[in-house]
């Protein structure tokens, strides 16, 4: 998440990366992974960790990603939230 906060979006997927070589159902891994490559214009694959987040909690909203993430700053968990929007996360 550091990295994400400071706009290093590729060194956050390395990280998300290695949380999911241990964990391969890591769900905070791959929502971050989601949103860097949202911010990096790699639409498609943002979709498909989206998807792969979706497929093990379905019940996933905009709504309650924010409200799971009450410790960052309002500009970050806008730019999470943002980031999860546009890769194709529902409601709000």
């Amino acid at each position: 998440m550091a990295h994400f906060a400071a706009g290093r979006y590729e060194e956050a997927i390395q990280w998300a990366v290695r949380d999911l070589a241990a964990q391969p159902d890591y769900r905070p891994a791959m929502r971050i992974k989601a949103a860097c490559c949202v911010y990096l214009d790699w639409t498609e694959e943002a979709r498909n960790w989206l998807g792969r987040v979706l497929q093990i909690e379905p019940s996933l909203t905009l709504a309650r990603v924010r409200a799971s993430v009450p410790q960052f700053s309002a500009e970050l968990r806008a730019r999470y939230v943002d980031g999860l929007r546009k890769a194709g996360l529902p409601g709000d």
